[in-house]
Protein backbone atom coordinates (compact mmCIF):
# COMPACT_ATOMS: atom_id res chain seq x y z
CA UNK A 1 0.00 0.00 0.00
CA UNK A 2 1.59 3.50 -1.29
CA UNK A 3 0.85 6.11 1.31
CA UNK A 4 0.83 9.73 -0.05
CA UNK A 5 1.82 13.07 2.55
CA UNK A 6 -0.60 15.57 2.29
CA UNK A 7 1.12 17.69 4.61
CA UNK A 8 2.04 18.20 8.27
CA UNK A 9 2.91 14.34 8.28
CA UNK A 10 -0.83 13.69 7.09
CA UNK A 11 -0.89 10.85 4.70
CA UNK A 12 -3.78 9.09 2.44
CA UNK A 13 -3.33 6.06 0.62
CA UNK A 14 -2.48 6.37 -3.30
CA UNK A 15 -4.90 3.45 -4.68
CA UNK A 16 -8.23 4.86 -2.11
CA UNK A 17 -7.56 7.97 -4.33
CA UNK A 18 -10.12 8.99 -6.93
CA UNK A 19 -9.19 12.76 -7.58
CA UNK A 20 -7.50 15.45 -6.11
CA UNK A 21 -9.09 19.28 -7.55
CA UNK A 22 -8.85 22.61 -5.97
CA UNK A 23 -11.46 24.44 -3.86
CA UNK A 24 -12.37 27.27 -5.57
CA UNK A 25 -14.99 26.41 -7.47
CA UNK A 26 -18.88 25.65 -6.37
CA UNK A 27 -19.88 22.27 -6.73
CA UNK A 28 -16.40 21.31 -5.36
CA UNK A 29 -17.47 23.76 -1.70
CA UNK A 30 -20.66 22.58 -2.44
CA UNK A 31 -19.21 19.14 -2.28
CA UNK A 32 -17.34 19.80 1.07
CA UNK A 33 -20.10 21.63 3.14
CA UNK A 34 -22.07 18.42 2.24
CA UNK A 35 -19.29 15.76 3.51
CA UNK A 36 -18.53 17.90 6.52
CA UNK A 37 -23.02 17.45 6.97
CA UNK A 38 -22.37 13.81 6.50
CA UNK A 39 -19.70 13.65 8.93
CA UNK A 40 -17.14 12.44 5.97
CA UNK A 41 -15.26 16.02 6.27
CA UNK A 42 -10.97 15.44 7.02
CA UNK A 43 -9.37 18.54 7.71
CA UNK A 44 -5.68 17.71 7.44
CA UNK A 45 -5.01 21.82 7.08
CA UNK A 46 -4.12 22.32 10.51
CA UNK A 47 -5.78 25.81 10.19
CA UNK A 48 -4.22 26.45 7.17
CA UNK A 49 -5.38 27.66 3.88
CA UNK A 50 -7.14 24.91 1.79
CA UNK A 51 -5.69 23.91 -1.49
CA UNK A 52 -6.13 21.04 -2.72
CA UNK A 53 -9.32 18.62 -1.94
CA UNK A 54 -9.12 14.87 -2.16
CA UNK A 55 -11.89 12.91 -3.08
CA UNK A 56 -11.54 9.24 -1.58
CA UNK A 57 -13.25 6.44 -2.84
CA UNK A 58 -14.99 5.73 0.24
CA UNK A 59 -16.96 8.62 0.46
CA UNK A 60 -14.20 10.87 2.28
CA UNK A 61 -13.37 14.36 1.37
CA UNK A 62 -9.75 15.11 2.64
CA UNK A 63 -8.86 19.08 2.68
CA UNK A 64 -4.91 19.76 2.61
CA UNK A 65 -2.95 22.82 3.07
CA UNK A 66 -0.41 21.80 -0.06
CA UNK A 67 -0.93 22.33 -3.58
CA UNK A 68 -2.71 19.81 -6.09
CA UNK A 69 0.17 19.77 -8.70
CA UNK A 70 2.75 18.97 -5.46
CA UNK A 71 -0.08 16.07 -4.17
CA UNK A 72 -0.04 14.96 -7.48
CA UNK A 73 3.58 14.97 -8.21
CA UNK A 74 3.81 12.80 -4.47
CA UNK A 75 1.47 10.52 -6.51
CA UNK A 76 4.06 9.82 -9.03
CA UNK A 77 6.87 9.40 -6.57
CA UNK A 78 8.40 12.64 -7.24
CA UNK A 79 9.20 14.94 -4.60
CA UNK A 80 8.16 18.10 -5.96
CA UNK A 81 9.73 21.20 -3.57
CA UNK A 82 6.44 23.39 -3.01
CA UNK A 83 8.29 26.64 -0.94
CA UNK A 84 4.84 27.72 0.00
CA UNK A 85 4.09 24.36 1.90
CA UNK A 86 7.04 23.83 3.44
CA UNK A 87 6.61 27.31 4.77
CA UNK A 88 2.83 26.46 6.23
CA UNK A 89 4.55 23.21 7.44
CA UNK A 90 7.03 24.55 9.75
CA UNK A 91 4.96 27.55 11.00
Amino acid sequence: MKLINIGFGNMVSASRLIAIVSPESAPIKRMIQEARDRGMLIDATYGRRTRAVLIMDSDHIVLSAIQPETVAGRLGGRETPDPAAEEDEEA
